[in-house]
């Protein structure tokens, strides 16, 4: 049986991984799996939630746009994670854009379905209040983080955060979606990745940052990193391999 589960693709996410028998299987008729393309657009910022996604290889990033068209990420997604859950236990509207940093893969859920799993299954409630704990941590330690911390300690961190929900050190990442998610110019990016090139911690190409010295980046990285890292490490279950 356990080695049924472990090949189960639904089993890619961490969270539906640390499910016993008898809650996965609660779940499992109603998952699907989808595929998402980078840049994909999950949910637009009001838009109605009609599923929750339970992403495997896929990273997708929760940014918030402002007015003018400026926009800057709030919380980031990856295997460790449930997207559109966690803002719908009272209202169903999105307050931000769902948008796809890296293409992959994802379990899809309705939402009612989640509701009602939510309502009469402890231990899936008691794992989702856990992550919804982590993912609160998160986006108040990324508050402070950007309003203290340098433009690179920032992108250092950002690019080790993609990293954990990324089994490569290969990251298809563009300067223009790394600036929208840090809310700078594309040109301050550049120079940024420049300089973190130069110094030997990341090589750049197009549309592409490979990691060239971890722990030189998470030396150059704002304390926030660790932080945050420790905070989803204490909270939810490890990842089975």
């Amino acid at each position: 049986m356990a080695q049924v589960q472990l090949n189960n693709p639904h089993r890619g996410n961490r969270l539906l991984a640390a499910l016993d028998d008898e809650d996965f299987a609660f779940l499992e008729p109603h998952l699907t799996t989808v595929d998402f393309q980078r840049g994909a657009v999950v949910y637009e910022a009001g838009e109605t939630l009609e599923y929750t996604y339970f992403p495997h290889s896929a990273v997708i990033s929760l940014v918030t746009v402002m007015l003018d068209g400026k926009s800057a990420e709030m919380a980031t997604f990856g295997c460790e994670s449930l997207v559109g859950f966690v803002s719908a236990f009272v209202s169903r509207n999105s307050f931000g854009r769902y948008i796809v940093q890296i293409a992959g893969t994802a379990s899809r859920v309705d939402l009612d379905r989640m509701h009602d799993a939510f309502r009469t299954r402890p231990k899936i409630q008691q794992l989702i209040l856990r992550f919804t704990e982590a993912l609160l941590a998160q986006t108040l330690q990324s508050v402070a983080c950007n309003a203290t911390h340098s433009v690179e300690a920032r992108c250092c961190r950002w690019i080790l955060n993609t990293r954990d929900r990324w089994a490569s050190d290969e990251l298809p990442l563009t300067h223009e979606f790394l600036a929208e998610m840090l809310g700078v110019q594309r040109s301050t990016v550049s120079a940024v990745t420049r300089a973190l090139h130069e110094g030997g911690l990341i090589n750049r190409s197009r549309g592409l940052i490979t990691i060239a010295d971890r722990s030189g980046l998470e030396a150059a990285a704002c304390e926030c990193y660790e932080t945050i890292r420790r905070k989803f490490s204490e909270l939810l279950p490890p990842s089975i391999s």
